[in-house]
């Protein structure tokens, strides 16, 4: 016996798109930290500066982004 099967609507959420934000905004993050640190006479500081708020930032926009979708 095959009873109907309900087909729902499908995810919203993408992985790839997900990692894809994820590393743009990171980078995006590291540019800006890099240029403030340049500006102030450290791009190494900078940079890790930028990546450190980079990660909260990016996971905050997979979040906002899909928030519907899962």
């Amino acid at each position: 016996m095959t009873g109907a099967i309900d087909v729902s609507q499908p995810s919203e959420f993408h992985p790839l798109g997900a990692g894809a934000l994820l590393a743009t905004v990171v980078l995006i993050c590291i540019g800006i930290g890099a240029l403030i640190g340049a500006a102030f006479g450290s791009v190494g500081i900078g940079i890790a500066a930028g990546a450190m708020a980079g990660v909260p930032a990016s996971v905050a926009a997979v979040i906002f982004r899909y928030r519907d979708g899962v």
